[in-house]
């Protein structure tokens, strides 16, 4: 499995806006698209006054799909992204290669 993970940090005034907007909206568009399985969005636990920050990571479907999704879909999305936030925001993508998932065998309960 390939993870596309977008880590953004939002001006935490248009913060609430934004977040409405990137489920509502773009994320949509983004799986739309057809590269990928779902989107998961989880919040950095941690507090600073200059943005709230975000790591958006969407399981794609092979590697191949993701440097098409990268080359032919990306550039309008993120385009649609800086025009309606720009100077608001801080983004930087990096693509995970999952080696394994390992489960646990058994749980110890207290």
């Amino acid at each position: 499995m390939v993870i596309y993970n977008v880590t953004v940090k939002i001006d935490p005034v248009i913060h609430d806006e934004w977040l409405s907007w990137m489920k509502s909206q773009h994320i949509p568009e983004v799986l739309a698209t057809g590269y990928f399985n779902k989107c998961r969005i989880s919040k950095l636990d941690t507090d600073e006054p200059d943005g709230v920050t975000y790591a958006l990571q969407y399981d794609a479907f092979s590697m191949e799909g993701l440097q098409k999704y990268m080359a032919l879909c990306a550039p309008a999305l993120q385009k649609k992204h800086i025009e309606k936030y720009a100077n608001r925001f801080v983004a930087f993508r990096t693509i995970l290669q999952v080696v394994e998932e390992i489960y646990p065998t058994e749980r110890i309960r207290n």
